[in-house]
């Protein structure tokens, strides 16, 4: 697992792995990451589909919860098929742009 960390937030991504290996090393690595907003980059796999993505929820809903950003970065599903609850974008400069936002929202207390 590559990481990649910049002030408090974290860029997460894998090479030459199945997207359930990467899930299982991205849980067992998140007691090191769960103090910073995550950016999962996953541009490494050639075809994803909205099903896949939700195996991230609830890594994601756990985050948030915490009060953390958590976003998946592809480019690869319809953007119209991912359920409001999980974080999809299509550029790592977005990512970092939600989590911008949503720490500002958080300062807010929106």
């Amino acid at each position: 697992m590559i990481l990649d960390k910049e002030g408090n937030t974290t860029t997460v991504l894998q090479e030459n792995i199945t997207l359930s290996e990467f899930i299982d090393n991205l849980n067992r690595a998140y007691s090191k990451l769960k103090k910073d907003h995550l950016i999962i980059n996953l541009f490494s796999f050639a075809r994803l589909d909205t099903g896949e993505l939700l195996e991230f929820l609830n890594l994601s809903n756990r985050h948030r919860g915490a009060n953390k950003s958590f976003v998946l970065v592809t480019d690869k599903v319809n953007y119209e098929d991912v359920p409001d609850e999980i974080c999809v974008v299509p550029t790592i400069q977005e990512a970092k742009d939600i989590i911008e936002m949503e720490e500002i929202e958080r300062d807010l207390g929106i």
